[in-house]
Formats: structure tokens, sequence, C-alpha cells
């Protein structure tokens, strides 16, 4: 039954996306964006590098994405101390929205989990976090 992790946890991470975008409309946004503006929120300013690196996604995805989100107004690109490098920070507006957004996350992330415990749904949390993090080196964003 081990064969079956992969398929299990890919099919569970596409429920979550569907279930996220969703509840995203009423926000304009899909569950890319959301990552970004979840990252900047929690860690606060970033550079593109940063962010890419987190999400464990190309760069040229990060650039597309924080370009559509700057043109919608949710975040701002600055040049960093090196001219090449671009810091992206949240609008005043996404400041603002991020609460509201957080609240329909955290409600999806309730219907989806019902069915655990609370110790079940810490248990989870942990064995996800053991999942390809060599050395520690993933961010805990459990901790604000």
């Amino acid at each position: 039954m081990q064969k079956l992790l992969f398929h299990e946890i890919h099919q569970k991470s596409r429920l979550s996306v569907k279930e996220v975008n969703e509840a995203l409309k009423e926000f304009d946004l899909y569950s890319t964006q959301w990552s970004i503006l979840f990252c900047i929120k929690q860690f606060g300013s970033m550079t593109q590098k940063e962010i890419w690196q987190y999400l464990n996604v190309e760069a040229p995805t990060v650039t597309r994405t924080v370009a559509r989100l700057e043109e919608s107004g949710w975040v701002e690109r600055r040049e960093g101390v090196d001219k090449r490098e671009r810091i992206v920070y949240l609008t005043e507006r996404a400041e603002e929205a991020v609460p509201q957004i957080t609240k329909r996350i955290l409600e999806v992330e309730e219907k989806l989990v019902s069915s655990l415990t609370e110790n079940e749904q810490a248990q989870l949390i942990e064995l996800l976090k053991k999942i390809g993090n060599e050395a520690g080196q993933e961010k805990d964003v459990s901790h604000d």
C-alpha cells in the first residue's frame, strides 16, 4: 500500500487546489497567486528569488504571477540593493484583504480535514513537513 502514497498526496493536493480556487473566486484570485500573497504576509517583503525558492516553482512562473498580482493591485515590486533584484511587497489593498481571504481559506481547510481529530491534523502537518525536507531548510509558516 505504500506505493499509493504519491497518488494519495497528488489527489488530495488537486482537491485542495480546486476547493481553494473556488473560495478565491470572490477575490478574483487563484491558489498560485494566494500562495505568493501568503508568503509575503507570513515572512514580510521577499525577493522574487526567495519566493520561487520557498514555493519550489520555476522562476518564470513566479515572475509571471507577480506581474499579474502587480497589475491587479495586490503587490508592488521595488528595486533591491542590486538593481537587478526585485523585492515584492503587499499593497495596502492586499494588507486589508488578506485577513478576509485567510478566513475563507481556513473555512476550506476546516471542511477538508473535518474527518480528522485535532491530534490527527497536527500529526498530518508534522508528517507533511518531513517529506522532502532535507536538513530542516523549509521555513516554518506556523510561527508568526
